[in-house]
Protein backbone atom coordinates (compact mmCIF):
# COMPACT_ATOMS: atom_id res chain seq x y z
CA UNK A 1 0.00 0.00 0.00
CA UNK A 2 2.79 2.44 0.69
CA UNK A 3 4.60 1.48 -2.52
CA UNK A 4 1.01 2.43 -3.89
CA UNK A 5 0.84 6.11 -2.15
CA UNK A 6 5.06 6.14 -3.03
CA UNK A 7 3.89 5.93 -6.78
CA UNK A 8 1.04 8.32 -7.34
CA UNK A 9 2.68 10.49 -5.15
CA UNK A 10 5.82 10.60 -7.69
CA UNK A 11 3.32 11.63 -10.60
CA UNK A 12 1.89 14.00 -8.83
CA UNK A 13 5.04 15.31 -8.06
CA UNK A 14 6.02 15.79 -11.63
CA UNK A 15 2.96 17.25 -12.81
CA UNK A 16 3.54 19.49 -9.94
CA UNK A 17 6.93 20.62 -10.34
CA UNK A 18 5.68 20.77 -14.50
CA UNK A 19 2.95 23.25 -13.63
CA UNK A 20 4.80 25.30 -11.22
CA UNK A 21 7.54 26.00 -13.90
CA UNK A 22 4.41 26.77 -16.40
CA UNK A 23 3.41 29.07 -13.41
CA UNK A 24 6.57 30.56 -13.03
CA UNK A 25 7.22 31.48 -16.65
CA UNK A 26 3.79 33.33 -16.17
CA UNK A 27 5.00 35.21 -13.51
CA UNK A 28 7.99 36.59 -14.64
CA UNK A 29 6.47 36.90 -18.39
CA UNK A 30 9.03 34.89 -19.91
CA UNK A 31 7.70 33.42 -22.99
CA UNK A 32 10.96 31.87 -24.35
CA UNK A 33 10.75 29.48 -21.38
CA UNK A 34 6.38 28.95 -21.69
CA UNK A 35 7.06 28.18 -25.57
CA UNK A 36 9.60 25.18 -24.01
CA UNK A 37 6.97 23.89 -21.93
CA UNK A 38 4.14 24.42 -24.61
CA UNK A 39 6.09 22.47 -27.40
CA UNK A 40 5.33 19.50 -28.59
CA UNK A 41 9.35 18.88 -29.14
CA UNK A 42 10.21 19.14 -25.85
CA UNK A 43 11.63 16.06 -23.65
CA UNK A 44 8.88 16.62 -21.02
CA UNK A 45 6.12 15.38 -23.72
CA UNK A 46 7.90 12.38 -23.04
CA UNK A 47 7.16 12.05 -19.54
CA UNK A 48 4.50 9.33 -18.33
CA UNK A 49 4.30 10.99 -15.49
CA UNK A 50 2.39 13.73 -16.24
CA UNK A 51 -0.54 12.33 -17.19
CA UNK A 52 -2.44 12.09 -14.42
CA UNK A 53 -5.97 11.83 -13.69
CA UNK A 54 -5.95 14.82 -11.75
CA UNK A 55 -3.97 16.66 -13.84
CA UNK A 56 -7.60 19.14 -15.15
CA UNK A 57 -8.22 19.73 -11.60
CA UNK A 58 -4.45 20.73 -10.67
CA UNK A 59 -4.32 22.71 -13.60
CA UNK A 60 -7.31 24.88 -12.33
CA UNK A 61 -6.04 25.18 -8.56
CA UNK A 62 -2.42 26.09 -9.86
CA UNK A 63 -2.61 28.13 -12.95
CA UNK A 64 -5.38 31.39 -13.76
CA UNK A 65 -8.45 31.05 -17.07
CA UNK A 66 -7.05 30.41 -18.91
CA UNK A 67 -3.87 29.29 -18.83
CA UNK A 68 -5.05 26.01 -16.73
CA UNK A 69 -7.21 24.87 -20.00
CA UNK A 70 -4.09 25.63 -22.08
CA UNK A 71 -1.98 23.49 -20.07
CA UNK A 72 -5.04 20.67 -19.09
CA UNK A 73 -4.60 20.66 -22.86
CA UNK A 74 -1.40 20.60 -23.66
CA UNK A 75 -0.63 17.31 -21.36
CA UNK A 76 -3.93 15.66 -22.94
CA UNK A 77 -2.03 16.46 -26.13
CA UNK A 78 0.85 14.94 -24.88
CA UNK A 79 -0.84 11.47 -23.69
CA UNK A 80 -2.53 11.33 -27.05
CA UNK A 81 0.85 11.50 -28.97
CA UNK A 82 2.41 8.97 -26.61
CA UNK A 83 -0.83 6.40 -27.39
CA UNK A 84 -0.40 7.02 -30.96
CA UNK A 85 -4.12 8.67 -31.33
CA UNK A 86 -3.35 12.02 -33.46
CA UNK A 87 -6.59 12.84 -34.29
CA UNK A 88 -6.80 13.53 -30.69
CA UNK A 89 -3.69 15.40 -29.95
CA UNK A 90 -4.62 17.30 -33.37
CA UNK A 91 -7.81 18.33 -31.20
CA UNK A 92 -5.85 18.57 -28.05
CA UNK A 93 -3.88 21.33 -29.57
CA UNK A 94 -6.08 23.32 -31.49
CA UNK A 95 -7.44 23.67 -27.44
CA UNK A 96 -3.89 24.86 -26.72
CA UNK A 97 -3.82 27.62 -29.01
CA UNK A 98 -7.43 29.05 -28.46
CA UNK A 99 -7.41 29.58 -24.84
CA UNK A 100 -3.30 30.74 -25.27
CA UNK A 101 -4.94 33.04 -27.53
CA UNK A 102 -7.49 33.87 -24.94
CA UNK A 103 -4.68 34.84 -22.36
CA UNK A 104 -2.76 36.66 -25.20
CA UNK A 105 -5.49 39.43 -26.36
CA UNK A 106 -6.14 40.18 -22.49
CA UNK A 107 -2.40 40.98 -22.23
CA UNK A 108 -2.48 44.59 -23.51
CA UNK A 109 0.95 46.76 -24.82
CA UNK A 110 2.83 43.98 -24.50
CA UNK A 111 3.86 40.74 -26.64
CA UNK A 112 6.57 38.80 -24.56
CA UNK A 113 4.16 35.66 -25.22
CA UNK A 114 5.22 35.90 -29.35
CA UNK A 115 7.31 32.81 -28.87
CA UNK A 116 4.61 30.65 -27.22
CA UNK A 117 2.62 31.69 -30.14
CA UNK A 118 4.78 30.46 -32.79
CA UNK A 119 5.48 27.35 -30.95
CA UNK A 120 2.01 26.12 -30.39
CA UNK A 121 0.61 27.39 -33.98
CA UNK A 122 3.69 24.95 -35.95
CA UNK A 123 2.22 22.25 -33.67
CA UNK A 124 -0.93 22.98 -34.49
CA UNK A 125 0.34 22.31 -38.33
CA UNK A 126 1.92 19.71 -37.54
CA UNK A 127 -0.18 17.64 -36.26
CA UNK A 128 -3.18 19.07 -38.56
CA UNK A 129 -0.60 17.30 -41.33
CA UNK A 130 -0.38 14.08 -39.89
CA UNK A 131 -3.79 13.28 -39.01
CA UNK A 132 -4.44 14.30 -43.17
CA UNK A 133 -1.66 11.79 -44.14
CA UNK A 134 -3.03 9.17 -42.02
CA UNK A 135 -6.18 9.69 -43.58
CA UNK A 136 -4.81 9.06 -47.07
CA UNK A 137 -2.99 6.18 -45.57
CA UNK A 138 -6.04 4.39 -43.73
CA UNK A 139 -8.86 6.07 -45.80
CA UNK A 140 -7.36 6.00 -49.22
CA UNK A 141 -8.34 9.21 -49.59
CA UNK A 142 -7.29 12.98 -49.14
CA UNK A 143 -9.27 14.49 -46.27
CA UNK A 144 -8.51 18.47 -45.63
CA UNK A 145 -11.14 19.16 -43.12
CA UNK A 146 -8.81 18.96 -40.39
CA UNK A 147 -6.04 21.43 -42.20
CA UNK A 148 -8.80 23.74 -42.96
CA UNK A 149 -9.78 23.84 -39.53
CA UNK A 150 -6.28 24.55 -38.33
CA UNK A 151 -6.25 27.31 -41.06
CA UNK A 152 -9.04 28.76 -39.42
CA UNK A 153 -7.44 28.89 -35.88
CA UNK A 154 -4.33 30.15 -37.21
CA UNK A 155 -6.09 32.92 -39.10
CA UNK A 156 -7.53 33.85 -35.81
CA UNK A 157 -3.79 34.49 -34.29
CA UNK A 158 -3.06 36.67 -37.21
CA UNK A 159 -5.84 38.57 -37.01
CA UNK A 160 -4.88 39.49 -33.11
CA UNK A 161 -1.17 40.12 -34.59
CA UNK A 162 -2.07 42.69 -37.18
CA UNK A 163 -4.77 44.40 -34.92
CA UNK A 164 -2.25 45.58 -32.43
CA UNK A 165 -1.96 48.99 -34.19
CA UNK A 166 -2.13 51.27 -30.70
CA UNK A 167 0.50 49.68 -29.05
CA UNK A 168 4.27 51.24 -29.11
CA UNK A 169 6.13 49.29 -31.92
CA UNK A 170 8.69 47.97 -29.12
CA UNK A 171 5.68 45.81 -27.56
CA UNK A 172 3.65 45.26 -30.40
CA UNK A 173 2.20 41.91 -31.41
CA UNK A 174 2.28 42.51 -35.02
CA UNK A 175 5.99 41.51 -34.93
CA UNK A 176 4.40 38.13 -35.37
CA UNK A 177 2.18 38.64 -38.42
CA UNK A 178 5.41 37.18 -40.72
CA UNK A 179 5.67 34.17 -38.63
CA UNK A 180 1.91 33.10 -38.75
CA UNK A 181 1.07 33.96 -42.30
CA UNK A 182 4.39 31.50 -42.96
CA UNK A 183 2.43 28.99 -41.22
CA UNK A 184 -0.76 30.13 -42.78
CA UNK A 185 1.29 29.55 -46.60
CA UNK A 186 2.55 26.16 -45.65
CA UNK A 187 -1.41 25.28 -45.25
CA UNK A 188 -3.04 27.09 -48.52
CA UNK A 189 0.08 25.88 -50.67
CA UNK A 190 -0.48 22.08 -49.21
CA UNK A 191 -4.73 22.29 -49.75
CA UNK A 192 -3.80 23.97 -53.13
CA UNK A 193 -5.32 27.17 -52.25
CA UNK A 194 -3.07 29.84 -53.71
CA UNK A 195 -5.51 32.91 -53.86
CA UNK A 196 -6.06 32.60 -49.87
CA UNK A 197 -2.52 34.07 -49.94
CA UNK A 198 -3.43 37.12 -51.90
CA UNK A 199 -4.83 39.05 -48.56
CA UNK A 200 -1.87 37.81 -46.21
CA UNK A 201 0.37 38.71 -48.89
CA UNK A 202 -1.56 42.57 -49.13
CA UNK A 203 -1.58 42.81 -45.54
CA UNK A 204 2.37 42.51 -44.88
CA UNK A 205 3.44 44.30 -47.86
CA UNK A 206 1.21 47.36 -46.55
CA UNK A 207 2.81 47.38 -43.48
CA UNK A 208 5.44 49.87 -42.39
CA UNK A 209 7.62 47.17 -40.22
CA UNK A 210 7.46 44.56 -43.33
CA UNK A 211 11.26 45.11 -44.06
CA UNK A 212 12.61 44.73 -40.18
CA UNK A 213 11.04 41.11 -39.76
CA UNK A 214 13.53 38.54 -38.78
CA UNK A 215 16.01 37.17 -41.70
CA UNK A 216 14.88 33.35 -41.81
CA UNK A 217 10.79 34.71 -41.68
CA UNK A 218 11.31 36.93 -44.45
CA UNK A 219 13.38 33.93 -46.22
CA UNK A 220 10.11 31.88 -45.97
CA UNK A 221 8.01 34.61 -46.96
CA UNK A 222 9.65 35.74 -50.31
CA UNK A 223 10.13 32.09 -50.87
CA UNK A 224 6.11 31.49 -50.63
CA UNK A 225 5.09 34.86 -52.51
CA UNK A 226 7.55 33.93 -55.27
CA UNK A 227 6.31 30.54 -55.71
CA UNK A 228 2.91 32.18 -55.98
CA UNK A 229 3.90 34.60 -58.77
CA UNK A 230 5.30 31.57 -60.86
CA UNK A 231 2.03 30.14 -60.82
CA UNK A 232 0.43 33.82 -61.67
CA UNK A 233 3.27 33.88 -64.31
CA UNK A 234 4.50 36.76 -62.81
CA UNK A 235 8.19 35.51 -63.78
CA UNK A 236 10.23 38.83 -62.36
CA UNK A 237 8.20 39.10 -59.28
CA UNK A 238 8.98 35.37 -59.14
CA UNK A 239 12.57 36.01 -60.07
CA UNK A 240 13.11 38.93 -57.14
CA UNK A 241 11.66 37.07 -54.84
CA UNK A 242 13.22 33.77 -54.77
CA UNK A 243 16.40 35.12 -55.46
CA UNK A 244 16.12 37.21 -52.31
CA UNK A 245 15.40 33.83 -50.01
CA UNK A 246 18.35 32.12 -52.20
CA UNK A 247 21.06 34.77 -50.73
CA UNK A 248 19.68 34.91 -47.82
CA UNK A 249 18.88 31.80 -46.81
CA UNK A 250 21.29 30.39 -44.22
CA UNK A 251 24.51 28.87 -45.88
CA UNK A 252 24.06 25.45 -43.73
CA UNK A 253 20.52 24.92 -45.10
CA UNK A 254 21.79 22.78 -48.16
CA UNK A 255 18.28 21.45 -48.19
CA UNK A 256 16.48 24.64 -48.19
CA UNK A 257 18.41 26.31 -51.03
CA UNK A 258 17.83 23.33 -53.44
CA UNK A 259 14.17 23.77 -52.96
CA UNK A 260 14.20 27.53 -53.57
CA UNK A 261 16.83 26.60 -56.68
CA UNK A 262 13.94 24.13 -58.13
CA UNK A 263 11.30 27.09 -58.62
CA UNK A 264 14.00 29.97 -59.28
CA UNK A 265 15.98 27.91 -62.31
CA UNK A 266 12.74 27.84 -64.22
CA UNK A 267 11.72 31.33 -63.73
CA UNK A 268 15.22 32.10 -64.46
CA UNK A 269 15.34 30.27 -67.56
CA UNK A 270 11.96 31.79 -68.49
CA UNK A 271 13.77 35.58 -68.58
CA UNK A 272 16.90 33.70 -70.50
CA UNK A 273 19.22 33.23 -67.80
CA UNK A 274 20.30 29.34 -67.87
CA UNK A 275 21.56 27.74 -65.05
CA UNK A 276 25.53 27.35 -64.29
CA UNK A 277 26.15 23.32 -64.45
CA UNK A 278 28.53 23.49 -61.39
CA UNK A 279 25.56 25.18 -59.70
CA UNK A 280 23.06 21.98 -60.91
CA UNK A 281 26.17 20.20 -59.50
CA UNK A 282 26.50 21.84 -56.34
CA UNK A 283 22.63 21.13 -55.78
CA UNK A 284 21.50 17.77 -57.41
CA UNK A 285 20.00 19.40 -59.88
CA UNK A 286 20.97 17.88 -63.25
CA UNK A 287 17.62 17.35 -64.32
CA UNK A 288 18.05 20.51 -65.09
CA UNK A 289 20.87 20.11 -67.55
CA UNK A 290 19.43 19.01 -70.99
CA UNK A 291 16.71 20.81 -70.79
CA UNK A 292 18.83 24.25 -70.05
CA UNK A 293 20.94 23.11 -72.96
CA UNK A 294 18.13 22.06 -75.30
CA UNK A 295 16.37 25.59 -74.38
CA UNK A 296 19.43 27.68 -75.74
CA UNK A 297 20.46 25.80 -78.87
CA UNK A 298 16.55 25.51 -79.58
CA UNK A 299 17.07 21.86 -79.94
CA UNK A 300 13.49 20.87 -79.74
CA UNK A 301 13.78 17.00 -80.05
CA UNK A 302 16.16 17.06 -77.10
CA UNK A 303 14.10 19.42 -74.84
CA UNK A 304 10.96 16.88 -75.01
CA UNK A 305 13.21 14.07 -74.10
CA UNK A 306 14.38 15.50 -71.57
CA UNK A 307 11.23 16.72 -70.20
CA UNK A 308 10.06 13.10 -70.64
CA UNK A 309 13.14 11.89 -68.84
CA UNK A 310 12.90 13.91 -65.83
CA UNK A 311 8.90 14.13 -65.86
CA UNK A 312 8.53 12.33 -62.30
CA UNK A 313 10.88 15.09 -60.72
CA UNK A 314 9.36 17.78 -62.46
CA UNK A 315 5.38 16.78 -61.63
CA UNK A 316 6.39 15.85 -57.92
CA UNK A 317 7.57 19.39 -57.74
CA UNK A 318 5.03 21.19 -59.43
CA UNK A 319 7.28 22.55 -62.15
CA UNK A 320 6.42 20.39 -64.96
CA UNK A 321 3.70 23.38 -66.58
CA UNK A 322 6.02 25.84 -65.83
CA UNK A 323 9.14 24.22 -67.85
CA UNK A 324 6.50 23.06 -70.81
CA UNK A 325 6.20 27.16 -71.62
CA UNK A 326 9.72 27.05 -72.10
CA UNK A 327 9.42 25.01 -75.10
CA UNK A 328 8.24 28.49 -76.82
CA UNK A 329 11.47 29.78 -75.79
CA UNK A 330 13.13 26.74 -77.45
CA UNK A 331 11.24 27.55 -80.61
CA UNK A 332 12.38 30.93 -80.56
CA UNK A 333 16.10 30.23 -80.28
CA UNK A 334 15.33 27.63 -83.25
CA UNK A 335 13.75 30.86 -85.41
CA UNK A 336 16.53 32.82 -83.96
CA UNK A 337 19.23 30.23 -85.52
CA UNK A 338 17.50 29.65 -88.78
CA UNK A 339 17.35 33.76 -89.12
CA UNK A 340 21.08 33.82 -88.41
CA UNK A 341 22.46 31.36 -90.97
CA UNK A 342 19.67 33.32 -93.64
CA UNK A 343 20.66 36.72 -92.42
CA UNK A 344 17.92 38.08 -94.67
CA UNK A 345 15.01 40.30 -93.34
CA UNK A 346 12.19 38.62 -95.29
CA UNK A 347 12.59 34.45 -94.76
CA UNK A 348 10.44 31.97 -96.56
CA UNK A 349 8.83 29.83 -93.56
CA UNK A 350 9.99 26.60 -95.50
CA UNK A 351 13.10 27.12 -93.98
CA UNK A 352 10.98 27.17 -90.16
CA UNK A 353 9.37 24.17 -91.67
CA UNK A 354 12.51 22.09 -92.34
CA UNK A 355 14.04 22.99 -88.88
CA UNK A 356 11.04 22.13 -87.26
CA UNK A 357 11.15 18.73 -88.71
CA UNK A 358 14.95 17.79 -88.48
CA UNK A 359 13.79 18.53 -84.77
CA UNK A 360 11.45 15.64 -85.44
CA UNK A 361 8.56 17.52 -84.42
CA UNK A 362 4.49 15.84 -85.17
CA UNK A 363 2.17 17.38 -87.44
CA UNK A 364 4.03 20.17 -89.17
CA UNK A 365 2.97 21.59 -92.54
CA UNK A 366 2.79 25.42 -93.56
CA UNK A 367 -0.52 25.92 -91.95
CA UNK A 368 1.12 24.99 -88.54
CA UNK A 369 4.26 26.95 -89.32
CA UNK A 370 2.54 29.70 -89.89
CA UNK A 371 0.41 29.30 -86.63
CA UNK A 372 3.56 28.92 -84.73
CA UNK A 373 5.18 31.69 -86.51
CA UNK A 374 1.84 33.95 -85.66
CA UNK A 375 2.32 32.81 -81.98
CA UNK A 376 5.81 33.67 -81.94
CA UNK A 377 5.23 37.05 -83.21
CA UNK A 378 1.91 37.49 -81.15
CA UNK A 379 4.09 37.15 -77.96
CA UNK A 380 6.59 39.58 -78.52
CA UNK A 381 9.17 36.66 -79.25
CA UNK A 382 10.02 38.11 -82.73
CA UNK A 383 9.44 41.52 -84.50
CA UNK A 384 8.31 41.20 -87.60
CA UNK A 385 5.22 40.05 -89.86
CA UNK A 386 3.25 37.07 -92.07
CA UNK A 387 2.94 37.69 -95.65
CA UNK A 388 0.52 35.01 -95.96
CA UNK A 389 0.87 35.52 -100.12
CA UNK A 390 4.23 35.13 -100.57
CA UNK A 391 4.78 32.47 -97.45
CA UNK A 392 7.40 34.82 -95.90
CA UNK A 393 8.47 36.22 -92.34
CA UNK A 394 9.26 40.06 -92.63
CA UNK A 395 11.30 40.53 -89.75
CA UNK A 396 11.82 43.73 -88.08
CA UNK A 397 15.25 45.78 -89.08
CA UNK A 398 16.83 46.22 -85.70
CA UNK A 399 16.22 43.99 -82.51
CA UNK A 400 14.43 41.07 -84.32
CA UNK A 401 14.31 39.21 -81.24
CA UNK A 402 13.94 41.16 -77.95
CA UNK A 403 15.72 40.11 -74.90
CA UNK A 404 13.58 37.41 -72.84
CA UNK A 405 13.37 39.41 -69.84
CA UNK A 406 11.56 41.94 -71.75
CA UNK A 407 9.20 39.84 -73.35
CA UNK A 408 8.34 38.23 -70.19
CA UNK A 409 7.53 41.82 -68.74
Amino acid sequence: ENSHVHYIMSYSQDLYQYLNQVERALQIKNGYELSELMSMKDSHVQNPRLQHDNAESLCQNLLESPFDEMSAAHIRCAGAVANGNIEEACACQMIVVQSFLKGFQTQKEENWGLPVLFTVVLDLRLLALQVESLHVTVRKKKDSETLERAADTIMSCFRVCVSDNRTSLDNSKRWGTLAIVNQLFKIYFKLNKLPLCKPLIRAIDSSDIKDDFSISHLVTYRYFVGRKAMFDGEYQTAADCLTFSFEHCHISSYKNKRLILTYLIPVKMLLGQMPKQELLMKYKLTAFSDVASSVCTGNLMMFSQSMERHQAFFIKAGIYLILEKLKTVAMRNLFKRVWLLCRTHQLDLKAFEDALLFNQEEDIDSDEVECITANLIDKGYIKGYISHQHQKLVVSKQLVFPSLSSVQK
